[in-house]
C-alpha cells in the first residue's frame, strides 16, 4: 500500500523532535516543525484518507468518477494550501501528493496512463485542471 506523504513527513518531524531532544541536532538547524505544522499534517492526512476510501469503490468505474475522485482531492489539498498561506506543499511535496494519487489509483486497478490518454493529457497531468498547488 502506498504510504501518505503526510506519514512520511510526519516521520520526518518526529525524527527532527527525537534528534533536538537528545542534543544531537541543533536548534537552529531544525525546521522541519515550521515546514510542517500538525494542521498541514492532520489535514492532509485527512484527505488522502477520504481519496483512499473514494478509490476503493473505483475500480470497475467510468472514467467521470474517477477524476471526480481526483479533483475533489486535489480541491481539499487546494483549500489546505490555501490555509497554510499558499505554503503548505513545496515542490518536492508537490510531486510526492500527485505521484500518491497516481500510486493509489495504480494500486486498486486504475489503468493510469490510459485513463490519461483517454482524457487526452499526460499521466503527470492528472491533477492539473483543478490544482493550485
Amino acid at each position: 500500500m502506498t504510504i501518505r506523504p503526510s506519514a512520511r513527513w510526519r516521520a520526518r518531524v518526529d525524527d527532527e523532535a527525537r534528534e533536538l531532544a537528545s542534543g544531537a541536532r541543533d536548534p537552529s538547524d531544525a525546521f522541519l516543525s515550521e515546514l510542517f505544522p500538525e494542521s498541514l499534517l492532520t489535514a492532509t492526512d485527512k484527505a488522502l484518507h477520504a481519496f483512499e476510501s473514494d478509490v476503493q469503490t473505483l475500480q470497475d468505474q467510468a472514467d467521470e468518477q474517477i477524476f471526480e475522485a481526483v479533483e475533489r482531492v486535489v480541491r481539499t489539498l487546494n483549500e489546505i494550501n490555501e490555509v497554510h498561506d499558499g505554503a503548505g506543499y513545496e515542490t518536492e511535496e508537490r510531486e510526492e501528493l500527485c505521484l500518491y494519487i497516481d500510486q493509489t489509483l495504480t494500486e486498486h486497478g486504475i489503468d493510469v496512463p490510459a485513463l490519461a490518454v483517454r482524457r487526452g493529457t499526460s499521466r503527470t497531468e492528472i491533477t492539473d485542471d483543478w490544482r493550485d498547488w
